[in-house]
């Protein structure tokens, strides 16, 4: 029995994020019975309970923010520690998600090491390069990657580009680097049209006479840009951003900087929870508009290329590598953006179809869950 600790996630059943979809389809879709999930989840009641087959353990957050999530991982690995102690188990691997817990984690490999127990960490994607952190912020951050990378037994890359990113950057530190996508399934959602249409009418909304954004609201994934460039287009269309603004600093500089407020086109209706109603928003777009910049492997252009015909991507090597020539690329020079939109405007409805297929084959050829799960199951053994 191999038994894998997986740290870092806010736990399962997932609601949002990144690593939480990760953790629940790799604990759903498990085959191999020699193998043994334990996941930790952020409560503050702490108690076990089962989930997908996988022992699930809660673990409190001691400080709100980056600093409680921090230490959490840290009573976590404490945890495994003791379990590892107690129960005495034939091999254990601890898969840390995230690199915040890089300065601590020398400490926790040897303590585990004594045990037998192999390190192996995903540092997602260049979280330091994010534009909202200051300078120090993002030094302490790369000072965290680099902990992270030092001190385990396997880099798990979701991208080959942060593979070859942790590869050139720590030739010394990183022990050994390997490549598993993230994923997603093309499966037609099954949300009823009434209410897709009641979401329609509550925001003003026609199926198909919309583009789409969908993703944090942060400077690094280019709204700047996109609102811009879609404010400078021609286009008849909406553009529909589902995002988590709540109108803060970043909108109301946008607003001010942008005016976007003043188009009519432009509509902001917050987050959408319900997975299946979001997969069918998706599908009825005319078009999905993807300006993430830094990261690896990102969850949102997947659900995109599963879901959406057409797809409108900035134009750098994470995306490049996921999309390849299922998808149109703009760069943030001036009229890159609006230019692409008018062209999209005028595709035929035969060539609309040809990309989401050739978008489809993408998912279905290299980023699909059972696809991934076995490669993980073949990594842990």
């Amino acid at each position: 029995m191999t038994d894998v600790f997986l740290v870092g996630s806010k736990g399962i059943p997932a609601q949002y994020g990144g690593f939480e979809t990760f953790v629940e389809n790799l604990t759903a879709g498990k085959t191999d019975p020699s193998i043994r999930y334990h996941v930790s989840c952020m409560n503050q009641e702490e108690k076990h309970f089962e989930y997908h087959e996988a022992d699930c353990f809660n673990v409190k957050v001691p400080l709100p923010g980056a600093p409680g999530r921090t230490l959490h991982v840290s009573r976590v690995l404490r945890q495994v520690e003791q379990w590892i102690k107690e129960n005495h188990p034939e091999n254990v691997i601890v898969y840390v998600l995230g690199c915040r817990v890089g300065p601590l984690l020398y400490l926790h490999a040897n303590r585990l090491r004594k045990y037998n127990a192999r390190i192996f960490v995903n540092p997602d994607g260049l979280e330091w390069k994010r534009a909202k952190w200051n300078g120090l912020a993002k030094r302490i951050l790369l000072y965290c990657e680099a902990c992270i990378v030092k001190n385990a037994d396997l880099v798990v890359c979701d991208s080959q580009n942060i593979e070859k990113y942790v590869q050139a950057t720590y030739p010394s530190k990183a022990r050994a680097t390997t490549f598993i996508a993230y994923g997603a399934d093309v499966i037609h959602s099954t949300c009823s049209m009434e209410k897709l249409q009641s979401w329609y009418e509550k925001f003003g909304v026609q199926s198909g006479n919309y583009y789409l954004i969908v993703g944090r609201f942060v400077p690094e994934n280019n709204y700047e840009t996109m609102l811009t460039e879609f404010m400078q287009s021609n286009t008849k269309k909406d553009l529909v951003v589902i995002t988590n603004v709540e109108q803060n600093k970043f909108y109301k500089s946008l607003s001010e900087k942008t005016s976007f407020e003043k188009d009519s086109r432009i509509k902001f209706v917050g987050t959408v929870y319900d997975q299946e109603l979001l997969k069918k928003i998706r599908e009825e777009a005319y078009g999905y508009i993807h300006g993430h910049e830094v990261g690896g492997t990102n969850p949102s252009l997947l659900e995109a290329l599963a879901s959406t015909k057409v797809n409108l991507l900035l134009n750098v090597g994470f995306n490049q590598e996921v999309a390849e020539e299922s998808a149109l690329y703009w760069s943030k020079q001036p009229g890159s953006l609006a230019n692409l939109l008018e062209a999209t405007d005028c595709l035929t409805l035969e060539e609309r179809t040809r990309f989401g297929e050739k978008a489809n084959y993408r998912i279905k050829d290299v980023y699909n869950w059972e696809s991934i799960c076995r490669q993980y199951e073949g990594l842990f053994k």
